[in-house]
């Protein structure tokens, strides 16, 4: 599944001139040979480009006619009230004049109230430059007034059905947000001051990090976000000393080696996400959350998925349960002797846990699994009422599922890059315009950072599983139906589960928004601990208590509007882990000797993190 990489192609010479040169200019020859170069790399990734658009029969995300016929017909609603877009103008053009006088009164050296400011979370304008400058301060506020107005013009247009206008609101985002003055060389006072210094070395080395980044993406911008070379899995990252005890097709399954003399009865197992790899739980040790549940004496499962190819193309979501969660139950009986667990299931990992459990609690007595073999359950940032899916449901819709499942049905799968891309956009000053500026504008290496690199592992989905999982759940909503969904031959209904559960949401998640996590309190008919973090998807939950780190809330009751529950909650700084611990801790039973991998009836297949975590795309 992995890719033999190509001859490395001739690298941009940035050398400066030998020093006791008698001329400051480079070598003729030297400078043409590194044009031609230049030229043979750029033909090349040209070429690429289109053999991917071949391969790809144009299939992109998102796709360029949705967005357009999205803003055809947000243009043909604005044109519906003339009045009102009028208005708007007027609104504008006063901006502006308040910002003449404001920047007229700052060159006359008098005080001037700001127009417009960023918000309080913009990383954009930190420079100094952009408050002291009167230039570019100008340049900001003028930015920030038309990017607001052009937003708020948007999403106050009437007549639009409500999938169109989260269309038309999230790509004016991303457009006005493409267009910041920081995206651009010439407009950043940061970017500028480096070129002098460098005298221009920046720019050409961030035209060599750009022809470097197309080259790995085989003609598709793929912005390197961390130092790659700087991490390996096993031994400076995911190096919890553990081993792989059992595997299938879909998925290797990790037991984690003791850290105390005593563990817990019963054991814990771990279902994360196969839409990235299991070790933002096992980053570093010290924001490890899989060390850290060994550290309070929990013997560790988890499942390390699968980076499937075209040959996994027919797996589907109940593949997913029965290879999954399932078999793991029975390879942790096999380990330990224990018929039940504690599981948690994070993010789609949560959302197969929640389908594995209502399929247990469908189960007649007596059947090989039963609603008894879970004792409890946490989800992290799980969706299972999918009717307010954030800003995730603009690529969801009957039209670009239809183009979507053709694609898979080509290729057998959905390649890592476009859900990477996906994510990414949701949140793309961070994640897109920042690595920009910072490796093309500024010519700097991207630093080497333990969760980007990890942000860059991307995974492929099965074409079956995938699209079932985005029509049925995502599009139509079916897992919060009764009977809505059918897993190996159950019709499954989460009502019946009376498992006991924990649910962790984070305040800040664009992926699996709080409020729509929520939605699962009411469902489940067992006892429910609702918690939230601060922060987002990720460091909200992977936010260890050493860290000292945002906060978290807590309400012993669910009532049905999460707003009720939130406005009744009570704050505690710190990380939600040691909460956890104690909820966790009364559902483990009593402490037996600490067991290692391999004690049991399975032997050691071979070392964590396993060779499923290993292959690397790309």
């Amino acid at each position: 599944m992995t890719k033999t990489s190509e001859k490395s192609p001739p690298r941009i010479d940035t050398t400066a001139a030998k020093a006791g040169s008698e001329t400051p200019f480079p070598d003729a020859e030297a400078a043409q040979r590194a044009a031609q170069a230049l030229n043979e790399r750029c033909q090349r990734i040209m070429q690429r480009f289109w053999d991917r658009q071949a391969e790809q029969h144009g299939f992109q995300i998102p796709d360029p006619l949705v967005v357009g016929k999205a803003f055809f017909e947000l243009g043909a609603a604005m044109l519906q009230d003339p009045a009102k877009l009028a208005e708007a103008q007027s609104k504008l053009w006063q901006g502006y004049a308040d910002l003449f006088d404001a920047a007229s009164k700052r060159l006359s050296g008098e005080d001037a109230s700001p127009v417009a400011e960023p918000a309080p979370d913009d990383k954009r304008f930190k420079d100094e430059a952009w408050s002291e400058n009167v230039l570019f301060d100008t340049l900001k506020q003028s930015y920030l007034l038309t990017s607001n107005w052009i937003r708020e013009a948007v999403s106050d247009v009437d007549g639009l059905d409500p999938k169109t206008r989260e269309k038309v609101t999230f790509y004016t985002r991303q457009w006005v947000n493409a267009l910041a003055p920081t995206n651009f060389a010439a407009t950043n006072p940061k970017v500028l001051q480096r070129t002098l210094d460098t005298k221009g070395e920046n720019l050409v080395k961030g035209l060599d990090h750009l022809l470097t980044d197309l080259e790995r993406g085989e003609g598709q911008l793929r912005i390197s976000m961390t130092d790659e070379t700087a991490f390996t899995l096993g031994q400076n990252i995911a190096v919890s000393p553990g081993k792989v005890v059992y595997q299938n097709d879909l998925m290797q399954l990790i037991q984690y080696a003791p850290s105390t003399e005593k563990v817990f009865k019963r054991p814990l197992l771990i279902v994360p996400p196969w839409i990235n790899k299991f070790y933002i739980l096992d980053l570093q040790p010290k924001n490890s959350f899989i060390k850290w549940a060994v550290d309070q004496g929990h013997t560790v499962f988890v499942v390390s998925w699968v980076n499937p190819d075209e040959s996994l193309a027919d797996k589907s979501f109940e593949d997913y349960m029965l290879e999954g969660p399932l078999a793991a139950l029975d390879a942790i009986r096999d380990a330990t002797g224990e018929d039940s667990v504690n599981i948690i299931g994070y993010c789609i990992g949560g959302t197969l846990t929640a389908s594995t459990l209502a399929y247990l609690a469908a189960q007649p007595e007596g059947a090989k699994y039963t609603a008894d073999r879970v004792a409890s359950a946490t989800f992290f940032t799980t969706m299972t009422d999918f009717s307010e899916p954030g800003e995730l449901g603009v690529f969801i819709d009957e039209e670009q599922l239809d183009l979507l499942e053709e694609h898979m049905a080509e290729k057998g799968y959905l390649e890592g890059s476009y859900m990477s891309q996906v994510f990414n956009m949701m949140r793309d000053n961070d994640l897109i315009w920042s690595f920009v500026v910072n490796n093309y504008l500024l010519g700097r290496e991207p630093m080497a950072f333990d969760l980007l690199y990890w942000n860059s592992d991307n995974t492929r989905m099965p074409a079956m599983m995938h699209g079932m999982y985005l029509r049925k759940m995502y599009l139509e909503n079916r897992l919060v139906k009764p009977g809505g969904i059918e897993l190996a031959g159950t019709p499954i209904d989460l009502t019946k589960i009376k498992t006991p559960v924990y649910m962790l949401s984070t305040s800040d998640d664009h992926i699996a928004p709080w409020k729509s996590t929520y939605a699962a309190t009411q469902l489940y008919a067992g006892t429910v601990r609702f918690v939230l973090s601060a922060s987002g998807h990720i460091a909200g939950v992977i936010n260890p208590p050493a860290a000292n780190k945002y906060c978290y809330w807590t309400n012993a009751k669910t009532p049905k509007d999460p707003d009720v529950w939130f406005n009744a909650a009570t704050r505690h700084e710190g990380s939600w882990w040691p909460d956890w611990q104690k909820w966790i801790a009364k559902k483990s039973g009593g402490k037996v000797a600490a067991r290692r991998p391999g004690d049991g009836k399975l032997t050691a297949i071979e070392d964590a993190p396993g060779t499923y975590a290993a292959v690397r795309l790309g």
